[in-house]
């Protein structure tokens, strides 16, 4: 998001205005944290369909495989969020970044077994799983830490922009995941190339995080009393550094259906699943509406440019139209809503390429004004102290939403086209008809409080 306004660091939770903003070397790093993630996930799924057809496994449990993790992070983030708050957001970062790199490493593996007839489809998929979960219980400590870090050193008037600009990086990631992916299908790995090669890419950004983002450990007194002052920077730090961190005390703990955070919890689980449902769908989708259950390496190129040319939308959403249009949470949760189930509804109807692209790139358009809708909501209903939870809570819905729904969705549209893409639409519109009536004023959410 080129010209959103640049987020500002917080010296304190009582003053909004006068402090130094994010450096842009330090914001690049954080982009670059979730971009590779994104990225990595995003090659995954683009090639998963075609894994699964080449190891005869039927579409359904390719889509379970990802439950288990999917469930972890919904008890395991929140969890994170809390720990980055008292150990730091960079612990956290690392320990999240660690936990994909190994997770993809082993992923891929797992699959490389399968494919290459080491190990049976049935015992390849469960390893599968089993790889999968770490990223779900360790790489969920990454994303709330870094919403946290942006959102506890950002005014309110400017907290949609700052955390549209870190969901971009999700955007970003899912145009060079695809992108990527073909090129990482290697002689020897073959389709679990990219497995490998953005457990590698993810590496290098964890030294990256390691040796350029000053630590914030808090500090505490000498008496053992909890010191109420910033967290301590690095040795190395600049005073500047230390100027800009949180800060450390006991804060109650943030639930779900906190009644400043119920409403958009609700918001975000219900279009959640619509989205998820999609995403679930969408390669199958593809490679039966062209045919192309017989040659998995063409199928893969043609689900590439169909998740690029969402990943491409996202990005229009989120550079373009929120800034642009000065969108509020949730004046892009609902429109985010309504443009998701139109493209949705072309979806559904699509038999060629063109339509294919042209319903997807609308249903991401929409998903990419309400992802971040929902996050600016989520974070401006509570206090600075609260952002750790905050960024906690919002992980922990974005990963119950695919506990099960990509599964349903493909269970769903095997038995008719039209009741997977029928659920999705009725999930965007319930949105909006409840958001509607429950959803905070943007004008009250996003005005700067003393």
């Amino acid at each position: 998001m080129t010209s959103a306004p640049s987020p500002s660091d917080s010296a304190s939770s009582s003053a909004p205005t006068g402090r130094n903003p994010i450096s842009r070397e330090r914001m690049a790093l954080l982009f670059s944290v979730m971009l590779v993630t994104a990225a990595g996930n995003t090659a995954m799924q683009s090639v998963m369909p075609s894994i699964g057809r080449s190891l005869g496994v039927n579409d359904v449990w390719i889509n379970l495989a990802y439950s288990w993790s999917a469930l972890l992070w919904v008890v395991c983030a929140p969890f994170w969020a809390r720990r980055s708050d008292q150990r730091g957001r960079k612990a956290m970062m690392t320990l999240g970044l660690s936990g994909y790199v190994v997770s993809m490493v082993l992923c891929g593996l797992a699959l490389w077994a399968g494919l290459s007839g080491i190990m049976t489809a049935f015992w390849a998929l469960l390893a599968f799983a089993a790889a999968r979960s770490l990223f779900g219980g360790f790489g969920s400590a990454a994303p709330p830490a870094v919403q946290a870090y942006v959102a506890s050193r950002t005014p309110r008037s400017e907290r949609t922009g700052a955390l549209s600009l870190i969901a971009s990086s999700f955007g970003v990631g899912t145009v060079l995941g695809p992108a990527l992916a073909p090129l990482m299908v290697l002689p020897i790995l073959g389709l679990t190339g990219p497995f490998i090669s953005f457990a590698a890419l993810a590496f290098l950004v964890l030294i990256m995080l390691r040796l350029r983002l000053p630590n914030d450990e808090p500090q505490f007194a000498a008496r053992g009393r909890t010191f109420d002052a910033p967290y301590a920077g690095a040795p190395e730090a600049s005073e500047s550094d230390s100027e800009e961190q949180e800060p450390a005390g006991k804060v109650a703990r943030l639930r779900w259906l906190d009644p400043r955070l119920r409403h958009w919890v609700t918001a975000g689980l219900v279009g959640g699943h619509a989205q998820a449902m999609v995403m679930g769908i969408a390669g199958f989708l593809v490679i039966d509406r062209l045919g192309l259950g017989d040659n998995p390496m063409e199928a893969t190129s043609y689900v590439t440019i169909v998740l690029m040319s969402g990943a491409l939308a996202t990005l229009v959403a989120q550079w373009g139209l929120i800034p642009k249009l000065n969108l509020g949470p949730r004046a892009a949760t609902l429109s985010g809503m309504v443009i998701a189930a139109i493209g949705t509804a072309i979806l559904g109807f699509a038999g060629e390429m063109y339509t294919l692209v042209l319903g997807y790139a609308i249903a991401s358009l929409g998903f990419g004004l309400f992802r971040p809708g929902t996050t600016a909501g989520t974070s401006l209903a509570v206090s600075r102290e609260e952002q750790g939870q905050a960024s906690g809570v919002v992980a922990s819905v974005a990963g119950a939403s695919f506990i099960y729904a990509p599964a349903l969705g493909v269970l769903l549209y095997n038995l008719s086209d039209w009741l997977g893409f029928g659920l999705a639409i009725v999930l965007c519109l319930s949105v909006v008809v409840l958001g509607w009536r429950t959803l905070d004023a943007d004008k009250d959410l996003t005005k700067d409080r003393g």
